[in-house]
């Protein structure tokens, strides 16, 4: 089982950036960024697979991008034009799989939650 440290939340107003960093213990075929609002499900907002492919949920395309620091064994999430609907829980996770799920209940690997608060 692979242990994911997340990290990098925090309260921003509307239109400014935050950077979000997983620390993972191992390497892993399928990673992703969720978030979960109060009162809704958890949500896939990126995913990166084999290390090369990237799938963005519509409502973050062209303002958030996923990315991977092999020196520094993270997976990071740039969050730019932040906007108060974006404000949830964010979570990342990994599965090994031989395509990235939408779903989450096929992830294995769950970091801990960070908050990211928009305000308008």
């Amino acid at each position: 089982q692979m242990k994911l440290v997340a990290s990098g939340g925090g309260s921003v107003q509307a239109g400014e950036s935050l950077r979000l960093s997983c620390t993972a213990s191992g390497s892993t075929y399928c990673a992703g960024w969720f978030r979960q609002r109060p009162g809704q499900e958890r949500e896939r907002v990126a995913a990166l697979e084999n290390d090369t492919s990237t799938t963005y949920a519509d409502s973050v395309k062209g303002r958030f991008t996923i990315s991977q620091d092999s020196a520094k064994n993270t997976l990071d999430l740039q969050m730019n034009r932040l906007k108060p609907e974006d404000t949830a829980m964010y979570y990342c996770a990994a599965v090994v799989s031989p395509s990235c799920p939408r779903e989450p209940q096929y992830y294995n690997d769950w970091g801990q939650g960070t908050q990211v608060t928009v305000s308008s």
